[in-house]
């Protein structure tokens, strides 16, 4: 198998450009679907300000979504072809450290420098467009607090995640691809294990849902499907956002059933169930470990294949670096990877659209309530200002869940 630094650099920059177009279609077929009418099943939820707030809610991520991923796009080519990898190499190798700290050192300051230029976008969309709409509640301090503590959690998960990959393929010949591979699905596992208890608790304070009709009925139904639950918290989503969800989160004795304060404000103890229903559906349907299954199937053809180009010396000289190394190779191979990327992600998107279905039909039977699910994804459409009438072809490339009208006509016929 050959192929030459030119053709590798023509694949990786179509799928970069091409995928950059594709998207921007969709998002322009998706502004175009905003000239339809309030849908009919809505008028209990929506005024004619709400509708509009919704679009216009729409239109201003659009376009802001636009600016960050041209400036995105132009960044990556613009360090790519003024050989911005080989000046970061030679730097790193300057310092004379082993292969595993070189490795971690050139990965960390491409991260921070993605880091640095992404940051003045991530406070515009939250100080400026999400308090534009009403939903952001994040202080500056806050703000600065969190991307703290998520720089030193990435750099510690990632940092030892990192080192063992680097380690493997540096020394473990040729079944390091199958070490990394262990290593990586053991580490997947341990980590969803923590996060309910360890991780999560981080960022947001979790609060035992207090005794009382809530709580009592939410138990009682989990009995009825004989899901174990010994705990239901409640997350102050509200010092954030005043956006609301629900989730379920971690496995075995650590799993939790996690409820936004902002949730419980607006809905009744039928649709709160019914929104629980949808989540322990997903559980009682093995949803969450078919997902987990098939990620960790993917990450096994991801390491065999970053076996067989990771030393790959085209590869190298496509982004005009001087020398290999296993820590530039897998920078370089999650580029030339792409396109595949892209592929498996319409296809895993397909897949969780058809689990969000099959939840709400498990949370429509089990409750015999189908009306409350309804009215609960109403009211979150509304109270989320979500876009009612997506275009197939946005939600196809986009969308883990169905169009919510068509989840409410779906839950209709049950």
């Amino acid at each position: 198998m050959h192929f030459s630094e030119q053709f590798i650099t023509v694949i990786i920059l179509a799928t970069l450009i091409g995928s950059y177009l594709i998207d921007k279609f969709a998002d322009f077929l998706n502004l175009g679907s905003l000239n339809q009418p309030l849908p009919k099943e809505f008028n209990d939820h929506y005024n004619t300000q709400k509708y509009t707030d919704s679009q216009d809610y729409l239109k201003t991520n659009t376009k802001f979504g636009f600016i960050t991923s041209s400036i995105d796009l132009s960044i990556i080519l613009l360090f790519w072809f003024s050989g911005g990898f080989q000046y970061i190499d030679t730097f790193v190798r300057s310092f004379n450290f082993g292969s595993i700290s070189s490795g971690l050192f050139f990965t960390g300051i491409l991260l921070f420098l993605r880091l640095i230029l992404s940051l003045p976008f991530s406070i515009y969309s939250t100080f400026v467009i999400e308090e534009k709409f009403g939903f952001n509640k994040t202080t500056p301090k806050l703000f600065i607090i969190d991307l703290v503590k998520s720089i030193l959690l990435s750099a510690v998960l990632g940092g030892i995640l990192m080192s063992l990959i680097l380690g493997f393929f540096e020394f473990g010949g040729q079944f390091a691809w199958i070490m990394c591979w262990i290593a990586s699905a053991a580490f997947l596992l341990v980590v969803q294990y923590i996060v309910p208890t360890w991780i999560m608790p981080l960022f947001n304070k979790f609060t035992p849902l207090e005794e009382g009709p809530l709580k009592e009925t939410i138990l009682n139904y989990a009995k009825s499907i004989d899901f174990k639950l010994a705990n239901i918290f409640v997350m102050d989503g509200s010092k954030r956002s005043s956006k609301s969800n629900a989730f379920f989160a971690g496995f075995g004795k650590n799993k939790r059933i996690v409820l936004f304060d902002t949730l419980i404000k607006e809905q009744t103890i039928e649709e709160l169930v019914s929104i629980l229903a949808h989540e322990m559906g997903h559980y009682k349907k093995k949803h969450i470990l078919k997902r987990m299954g098939l990620g960790i199937v993917q990450m096994g053809v991801i390491f065999y294949l970053i076996s067989i180009f990771i030393s790959y010396e085209n590869l190298f000289h496509a982004f005009f670096m001087k020398e290999v190394s296993i820590y530039a190779g897998l920078i370089f191979f999650g580029m030339l990877y792409s396109p595949i990327d892209f592929f498996i992600s319409i296809l895993l998107q397909i897949s969780s659209r058809k689990d969000e279905y099959e939840a709400d039909r498990f949370a429509a039977k089990t409750t015999k309530d189908n009306r409350a699910l309804i009215n609960a994804l109403k009211k979150l459409s509304a109270h989320n200002l979500s876009n009612l009438t997506p275009h197939p072809f946005y939600v196809f490339l986009n969308y883990s869940h169905p169009p919510v009208l068509e989840r409410i006509n779906t839950l209709r016929h049950l």
